[in-house]
Parts: structure tokens; sequence; C-alpha cells
């Protein structure tokens, strides 16, 4: 779906000055995917997110989404069709005063036949539950459900992957568990997930997990391989999931397996 080849990125400051966020990026994403990446501030997470969908252009190497070189600007809404993204504030994506208005704008965009723009506004605010709101003003919704609507707006445009830069860090505990279900849910209908976050417990359940550190790849595995070095994990200055890290610190006195991961494999191993 998304190949990356031997990408760096700089950023020009107002004297000129260029500043490396990216340093030769090599990885593929595959059509259905759930990939997750983390990293701390400063890591290259956003710079990355924004080069997938051509909001940023490669200063070196090349980015194709499903085949198209993101440098090629007569292409650029073809890539835009292909890869969605959905930011972290979800007041800075709403644009309109009706939630179907707002689900409507990127297919006006296109110049979509209003019957087909309706019937896509419907199927998108269904899939994420949002449906019974479509004539409600986005100011009085939650933050999560403001996050549903900005995910419909994507998925109305018929976009293959979605880019979720943060999608829960300014979401209280009851938004992330919608953000995240609806996440899941696309995922499952074969939607490409790639999911930026610094909540640990947000990636258990992704296909594989990029570590970016400073700018460069510093693993790629699944979460279990990940999150079964702990050191690794702290070195990068990252936390271990919740179950990992009690897994851990119970397994110094007691036995237990080595590769928990979730809450429900931990409860599993301390039955007795």
């Amino acid at each position: 779906m998304i190949s990356v080849e031997n990408v760096s990125f700089d950023y020009v400051d107002v004297d000129g000055n260029s500043k490396s966020a990216l340093k030769n990026i090599s990885l593929e994403i595959h059509d259905g995917e759930f990939f997750a990446i983390l990293g701390t501030n400063g890591s290259g997470k956003s710079t990355l997110a924004k080069l997938f969908n051509a909001l940023l252009i490669p200063t070196s190497g090349k980015i194709l989404v499903d085949g198209i070189d993101t440098k090629l600007e007569d292409e650029l809404w073809k890539i835009r069709q292909r890869v969605g993204m959905v930011f972290q504030n979800p007041d800075n994506q709403i644009i309109a005063a009706i939630v179907e208005d707002d689900v409507a704008f990127g297919c006006e965009n296109l110049g979509i036949d209003p019957l087909e723009i309706r019937r896509r506004v419907d199927e998108s605010l269904e899939s994420v539950k949002m449906l019974e709101f479509k004539n409600f003003a986005p100011h009085k919704l939650s933050g999560g459900q403001k996050q549903r609507v900005a995910i419909a707006g994507v998925l109305a445009m018929k976009t293959r992957a979605i880019v979720f830069d943060e999608p829960t860090a300014m979401l209280d505990p009851i938004g992330r568990s919608e953000v995240l279900e609806t996440i899941r849910k696309l995922n499952s209908q074969g939607i490409t997930v790639i999911l930026i976050t610094h909540f640990m417990e947000e990636t258990i359940t992704a296909d594989r997990i990029l570590i970016l550190n400073r700018g460069e790849i510093a693993r790629i595995e699944t979460p279990r391989e990940i999150f079964s070095d702990a050191t690794s994990i702290r070195n990068f200055g990252l936390e271990l999931p919740f179950a990992v890290e009690i897994a851990n610190r119970l397994r110094k006195k007691i036995k237990i397996p080595r590769n928990i991961l979730t809450e429900s494999e931990l409860v599993e191993a301390l039955k007795i």
C-alpha cells in the first residue's frame, strides 16, 4: 500500500538552516495492515505521517502510495483519496456548522455526484456510530464524538488507508475508548490503519510496530517482540504497556510466562 524508499526529510528554519527530521527511512506498509508508530517527542513520527499523503515531500528518496510517487503534483488528489489523515485535535479538523455537512466536505471538493455524496455521508456516519448525530452542531459533541466525525469525513472519500496522528491525545478515557473501537473496527473491515500514539496499550493489537528514534528506524517488529525487551523500550524513552510492566515486576517474585502482552493474558497466568 505504501512504500518508503531511502527517505530523508529536512526542515529549514527562518535563517535558512536545515535540521534533519528523518534519516534514510525505508519500510513497507501492507494493504489492510494495522501499523503502529512509536517514538518520543521529536523522533519524527508526525513528519513521517505527513509524508504518507504528500502533506510533506521527501528531501531525498521517494514514497509510493499504491504505486504513485508522492512527488507528482498532478497525482495529488489520487494520493489523498487513497490515504487520509486524522489529526490530534478534533476541533482543528471540523469546518462546517452541521455534522453531515462536514462529512460531505471532502467529497464535494472531489466533485462527486450529490446523490452519491448523500449515500456516502450516511454510510460513513453509520460506520462510526454517529448517524443519529448527523444534524447536530459539532460544538455540542464530545471530543470522542468529534474525532469520529473527522474519521467519517475521511471514510466518505473512500480512502484505503487512514493515518491517525495521535488521535486520542486530547481525549478523556471514554473518548479514547470510542475512537480506538472505531479504529479497530475499520481495520477489521480491510482499511489500512497507521496509528501514531504515545499510549503503549493502543498498539498491542497492531500487526507491527515501528519505533523511531531521532529520525531513524530503531525497530520494526510485532508487539509481542517489541514489548518483550523491556530494557530496549526504556532506552528509547518509552514505557511498557500496563500488563507487561506488572508481569515484569511479578516475575521477580513468582514464575509466570515471559510473553505476556495483554491484561487478559496476565489474569490467566495468575490463575491458581
